[in-house]
């Protein structure tokens, strides 16, 4: 019985922190992040449901246009695409309407310097997935790029969390004293 005890107590805790992780990931995908970097572009593409509609893939449903911005990393090395479009009513809530608006102050940007990108998601290009941008802004000399305060209390609590849900099934499953009779 003991035995028994003793697994089931490594099971619940392991069940616990793929739990908390799944917790820190769907944290990670959904909050603000921000990256300082130089625009380079942006355009528009006509998306179905299905991804880019080309030749290979034509139109076979509803159509929407999708904004892209381009952008590249201070040092010139790296570059990045992000996908501009309204989150609506949907998850993650962010509800975002302004994709338009977005998409116009990226392009005023083009060409002048250093510009904060704030965005949620990743970038993933074997599936083609891109980070969202929900705002670009210049950034004036000196001036540094926003750290994502929200997302590191999230990450806290969820750790805190696995701590005192692991405490709680440690003592829920130590040995009762023995007691003399």
């Amino acid at each position: 019985m003991q035995k028994f005890k003793k697994y089931l107590q490594i099971f619940i805790i392991s069940f616990l922190l793929a739990l908390h992780a799944m917790a820190v990931t769907a944290i990670n995908y959904a909050s603000p992040h921000y990256d300082e970097a130089i625009i380079t572009g942006g355009e528009v593409k006509r998306m179905d449901k299905d991804g880019f509609i080309d030749a290979q893939n034509p139109a076979d449903g509803p159509t929407r246009d999708v904004y892209f911005v381009y952008t590249r990393e201070l040092n010139g090395t790296k570059v990045m695409p992000y996908r501009n479009e309204d989150t609506g009513w949907g998850l993650p809530l962010y509800f975002k309407f302004n994709s338009a608006d977005v998409q116009a102050a990226a392009q005023s940007l083009v060409g002048e310097g250093r510009a904060q990108i704030k965005y949620y998601g990743w970038r993933i290009a074997m599936f083609d997935m891109f980070r969202n941008a929900v705002s670009v802004k210049k950034l004036k000399e000196g001036e540094t790029r926003t750290n994502p305060i929200f997302s590191y209390i999230f990450y806290a609590l969820t750790a805190v969390s696995f701590v005192v849900c692991a405490v709680f099934v440690r003592r829920k499953f130590k040995d009762e004293p023995s007691s003399n009779l």
